[in-house]
């Protein structure tokens, strides 16, 4: 008699100083499946639930079960009707569909407009719709992690790598597991330790540095009856009781065990935390410092990076750029559904860029640019991250002002790929500058295609300095 697995995911990550909010629209626009056609859309994708299908298709004797799959990028809370509509889907499901077993694929920084601790709420609807069967959740690695999950779920993997190009691997050794523990060759428990502290991303790239370092020593602690260690760098700008890195440990019946490797990997991000913490230059300081090599270069604008949930509007580093002389440079991007609604190829417009959404963060920059280029602002992702994932913009805009270029999209997504900048004509390595609304993602992709990358610091909502947001709701003493 086949086994039957439901799998559902609701995976965003939520800042909250950002003033839009997250709609149920985000939602669809990105990923938003049920049923049969999860298979279709996800087959193929770098992703979790990519992992998923892969892994359905090479075991017969077990049946997948697609409840709903929905994931937006990252930005503002979720409205809260619209949270609360999708996880009485995803936990009615559950119930109606009686499985032998649950995946959850979770981002682990989802918050609502009034609900600051979704995924725990969400984890513990389903354990009570799903009753005593094996639960395994898989969760990035910049989730804020209650440590309540781990009287909850029964498996806890997370991504290892930052950029995340490990989607896919964690899904499928979330699943392996979950496979096992419901044949009974395992029993797992779980242990999560708090490290008492909120990292800064800038710096928690895993190719390198603290993170690197962290991740080693999980990886050395994985073995045996330990059968995943997963650290969590959390993410800053959630404003939650839970927020703040984390461990995660996972072990075959010894939660004793599992308590003690998941302090242990605790106290040490907890030893590591000021070299979280850098110092980036300002826009026109990081200008007059650049020195053009073989290869062109790139400037981040992390405060207004998208997947820390920028809104695509701040103008410190895109007044910088516009003011640089002889450079032929292409500026991604701004978020303004009005403006490129009034793009058409050819036409000359006087345009405010930027500044619509929050004063702090930078005026307008008005200029008198042509439109050169207008798309339907749809790609499928190259990768690493991601790769395989379809991609909607909404329409989309290049306007031009003598050497400078500047995208205008209809949605606020990061241009992390290389078909982004295909899409718009754009090739990288024939230009001076890029500037990108992006962080530590970007290199996934383009870590070898620029020399250097520069990040800056300019306001926004993911700003570097934390000690300027204005939290509410943290435990004391993270800061």
């Amino acid at each position: 008699m086949s086994l039957r697995i439901a799998i559902a995911r609701l995976w965003h990550e939520g800042n909250s100083f950002t003033p839009v909010a997250t709609r149920l629209a985000h939602f669809q626009q990105r990923e938003w499946l049920a049923g049969e056609a999860s298979a279709g859309f996800y087959r193929g994708t770098h992703t979790e639930i990519g992992a998923a299908i892969d892994f359905f298709a090479g075991n017969r004797a077990l049946t997948p079960i697609f409840l709903r799959c929905a994931a937006a990028g990252p930005g503002g809370p979720v409205e809260e009707a619209d949270l609360q509509a999708v996880m009485r889907e995803i936990v009615d499901g559950v119930r109606s569909a009686q499985p032998d077993a649950l995946y959850l694929s979770l981002h682990g920084a989802l918050i609502g407009t009034r609900t600051l601790r979704a995924d725990l709420e969400l984890i513990r609807a389903a354990r009570a719709a799903l009753g005593t069967k094996p639960l395994a959740v898989s969760f990035d690695l910049h989730a804020n992690l209650d440590p309540a999950i781990a009287g909850i779920a029964d498996i806890v993997v997370g991504y290892k790598t930052h950029p995340h190009i490990d989607m896919y691997e964690t899904g499928l050794k979330t699943l392996a597991l979950l496979e096992r523990a419901l044949r009974g060759e395992i029993g797992p428990v779980v242990a999560i330790a708090k490290a008492g502290a909120i990292l800064p991303s800038f710096n928690m790239r895993t190719v390198e540095g603290p993170m690197g370092e962290i991740e080693a020593l999980a990886a050395a602690r994985t073995s045996g009856g330990v059968l995943d260690v997963s650290p969590f760098g959390g993410f800053a700008y959630g404003d939650t009781p839970c927020a703040g890195a984390a461990v995660a440990v996972t072990a075959d019946r010894d939660r004793a065990r599992a308590q003690v490797v998941a302090a242990e990997l605790a106290r040490e991000m907890h030893a590591r935390r000021e070299r979280f913490i850098v110092r980036l230059p300002k826009p026109d300081e990081a200008m007059r410092a650049l020195r053009r090599g073989a290869k062109p270069i790139a400037m981040l604008e992390p405060s207004d990076n998208p997947l820390s949930g920028g809104v695509g509007d701040t103008t410190g580093l895109f007044r910088a750029a516009a003011e640089a002389k002889n450079l032929r440079a292409v500026f991604a991007f701004f978020w303004d559904p009005e403006l490129v609604a009034g793009c058409e190829p050819g036409k000359r417009m006087h345009v405010q860029l930027g500044g619509r959404l929050a004063a702090a963060w930078g005026p307008p920059v008005a200029l008198e640019m042509e439109v050169e280029r207008v798309t339907d602002g749809r790609f499928r992702n190259a990768g690493p991250m991601e790769r395989g994932l379809e991609v909607n913009l909404g329409r989309t805009a290049v306007l031009r002002s003598g050497a400078l270029r500047v995208i205008v999209t209809t949605s606020c997504q990061a241009p992390n790929d290389p078909e982004y900048f295909r899409l718009h004509g754009i090739d990288v390595g024939a230009v001076d500058l890029v500037c990108a609304k992006a962080k530590n993602h970007f290199r996934a992709a383009f870590g070898a295609a620029f020399e250097p990358i520069v990040e800056v610091d300019t306001p926004g909502p993911a700003a570097a300095d934390l000690g300027a947001l204005p939290f509410r709701h943290l435990p004391p003493g993270l800061l």
